[in-house]
């Protein structure tokens, strides 16, 4: 009987060992079976960096929905390179996700180019409209199309782009010859060629560089980007043109997106429509916020004489709109959307 005892012990201890073997063996099986996207971002990690305020909502939402079985690697800061490189990375799948504006898209899909020109939106509430009303539909099937990339949200920046500074200016005469950082895209070259000021095309993690050592005399932004990457330290006036109303988009390669399972596909598009309505409700609260924490850091506002602003719009809408859409016809409807909707704010 004790040599029967003996037995059953040694073969309940192979048991438990070979089980515990089994568990130990199964833990990184079952880790390793969470699904890992890469995000990338060139805006800092904070509320005033806009990018973020589409990420943390997102991210929070689809753990809500679907716990750790695919988790978001966040890399802030432009960490994963240049925008301009990491959009080629998100085509090619070495990079799942890229949180930015329309504009660096503009070189693969030149019409993304009509929403980047000056005082065609007159507000978010307009440009909201008008991308909900098919002109964001639209633009998705473009890209696509094109470079395979989807468009999962149209969220806002932290508010309207205007003209910051390191002299005072008044009016928009005064604007001639100002070097102002632009992003690298025709519609905005053309912009402030028009407005009279000297575009000069630079990257955004280099602007403090550029400010601080006379490269440019300033740039134009939104608020939260001006103090999220601390700007106000090199520029000190702000020049309230609000000639660009800018989306901020959260784009997914096809490879990103085929790693996302059917049976969470709902639940991660959904999680995105979540993020880019709260998006959409916190960036004039945040608009408000920046502009506020500015002043107080002794950044001083300038509006712009309504007479001047007038007047900035008729040039765009014969000077610039017209050559846009003879160029690029395909645009004329989205265009017709965003007119008639500003017609009947």
């Amino acid at each position: 009987m004790s040599d029967l005892l003996s037995l059953s012990r040694r073969t309940f201890l192979k048991g438990a060992a070979a089980a515990t073997l089994g568990a130990t063996l199964a833990a990184p099986a079952r880790a390793a079976r969470a699904i890992k996207l890469r995000v990338s971002s060139s805006a800092p990690p904070e509320r005033f960096g806009s990018h973020y305020l589409w990420f943390k909502p997102f991210q929070d939402e689809l753990q809500r929905r679907v716990g750790d079985k695919i988790v978001l690697e966040y890399f802030p800061n432009g960490q994963l390179g240049k925008e301009a490189d990491v959009v080629n990375q998100v085509r090619a799948g070495s990079v799942d996700m890229i949180l930015t504006g329309t504009s660096i898209w503009a070189n693969l899909v030149p019409e993304f180019g009509l929403l980047d020109l000056g005082f065609l939106f007159q507000s978010y509430d307009h440009c909201a409209k008008a991308l909900d009303a098919g002109v964001g539909a639209a633009y998705d099937k473009m890209l696509q199309e094109r470079t395979g990339v989807s468009v999962l949200g149209w969220g806002f920046q932290a508010g309207s782009r205007s003209i910051y500074t390191k002299k005072k200016i008044t009016s928009v005469a005064e604007l001639h010859g100002v070097k102002l950082r632009v992003l690298p895209t025709k519609a905005f070259i053309d912009t402030f060629n028009i407005i009279g000021a000297t575009p000069t095309p630079i990257p955004i993690n280099e602007c403090y560089t550029a400010a601080q050592t006379g490269v440019v005399d300033g740039m134009e932004h939104d608020p939260g980007t001006v103090l999220a990457y601390k700007w106000d330290e090199v520029v000190k006036y702000g020049f309230l043109t609000r000639h660009i109303y800018t989306p901020l988009l959260s784009y997914i390669g096809k490879t990103g997106l085929s790693k996302i399972p059917d049976e969470h596909k709902k639940d991660f598009m959904e999680a995105a429509a979540f993020a880019t309505a709260s998006i959409r409700a916190e960036a004039p609260k945040v608009e408000a916020e920046a502009m506020d924490k500015l002043k107080a850091k002794g950044l001083e506002y300038t509006e712009v004489p309504k007479a001047e602003l007038e007047d900035l719009r008729k040039r765009m809408a014969s000077e610039l709109y017209p050559a846009f859409l003879k160029q690029y016809p395909s645009t004329e409807p989205m265009f017709k959307t965003i007119t008639d909707l500003a017609a009947a704010q």
